[in-house]
């Protein structure tokens, strides 16, 4: 049968049969929103009632942060500059403490709440969680092996800032590097060495930390005089001269305790040591020991006690020439008949005459 015939013999649709198809899908697509249109709204005030408790809860949080911080610094800075505050950080320290610690939680804090409420958004939606969370750990772990020196340092930092370990204007032993510390960051610690250089140390280098400006700090003194001089006398001059000093502003302040004489420290045929150790301010101990030097050696050079090191003791009598000194030294060819002069004598020509 040919195809014109095929065509001839199939049925001729009915001019309604399209509309009613139309009309039947789009019941259906109505019917399909009825059905799930509280679903979207429900999903849609999920979805906004998550972002709003998130911004409102993290603004929230950083602005308590931030006032808990200026309260900080205003109250390190009521202090600075009385006694009170000499004994407590001062307030570039305490204010950097706190910038640090500030901008810690406040970052993990944002991280934590946006985090969360990402996931549930995602939830809201009914997407799967595992396999992203799962990603998420691989490429955790793998910026973990692939930055582990910069999580150390910050790491590090972080425990150094929260315990107080040191801060700006300490003077610290870091292993690595010494002086004085004029910023201090999560990764990276400046300190000021004792020739003004600037060593950048990061946190994560430190193995162990000496801090020479908490606490309180100990100057030791040694004065040696001859062994001739008279050791009472020398413990009462040295014992005046650390009292008045004590009396005197600003080292009343500085002084934490009565300068001690603990005894001689050597004995030596040309001079004997005697050692002097008093508590100080921390940070204050070279200070102390220069000017108990200056107060001392004064004391000395009005008592007449000599110092080992002085002016040195003059000779009676100057020193004779010594009358060898004009003289030649001896020679052998002085003599005509010594063996040396014999033996460059000129030899004698042989006799040849017969």
């Amino acid at each position: 049968m040919s195809l014109s015939a095929l065509l001839a013999a199939a049925p001729s649709p009915e001019p309604g049969s399209s509309l009613d198809e139309a009309a039947k899908q789009a019941g259906d697509a109505a019917g399909w929103v009825e059905e799930n249109w509280s679903t979207w709204l429900n999903t849609s005030l999920r979805i906004i009632l998550i972002a709003a408790i998130a911004i409102v809860l993290r603004t929230a949080i950083r602005r308590a942060l931030t006032k808990l911080i200026e309260r900080m610094n205003r109250s390190a800075q009521a202090v600075e500059g009385t006694a009170l505050g000499g004994l407590l950080v001062n307030a570039e320290r305490r204010r950097q403490r706190s910038e640090a610690i500030g901008s810690v939680l406040r970052s993990v804090a944002s991280f934590l709440i946006l985090g969360t409420a990402a996931l549930m958004i995602l939830g809201a939606f009914q997407i799967n969680l595992a396999p992203l969370l799962a990603s998420a750990g691989v490429a955790g772990v793998a910026l973990g092996f692939g930055a582990r020196n910069l999580v150390t340092d910050f790491l590090s930092g972080v425990f150094m800032i929260l315990e107080d370990q040191y801060g700006v204007g300490d003077t610290i032993d870091a292993g690595v590097a010494s002086g004085e510390v004029i910023e201090v960051g999560l990764r990276v610690t400046k300190l000021r060495g004792d020739n003004g250089e600037i060593w950048y140390v990061r946190n994560g280098e430190v193995k162990r930390i000496g801090n020479l400006s908490q606490g309180w700090s100990t100057a030791g003194v040694d004065v040696t005089v001859r062994p001739t001089e008279n050791l009472d006398t020398v413990r009462t001059v040295i014992a005046e001269a650390a009292a008045a000093m004590a009396k005197e502003d600003p080292w009343n302040e500085r002084l934490w305790g009565p300068v001690e004489i603990l005894g001689l420290d050597s004995v030596l045929l040309d001079s004997m040591t005697v050692r002097l150790s008093a508590k100080t301010m921390p940070g204050k101990a070279l200070g102390v020991e220069r000017e108990l030097r200056w107060r001392i050696k004064r004391a000395f050079d009005e008592a007449g006690i000599r110092i080992v090191g002085g002016v040195p003791a003059q000779a009676d009598e100057p020193a004779k020439a010594d009358p060898s000194a004009s003289v030649a030294a001896p020679s052998a060819y002085a003599s005509a008949t010594s063996p040396q002069s014999l033996a460059t004598a000129p030899i004698s020509p042989p006799n040849i005459s017969k």
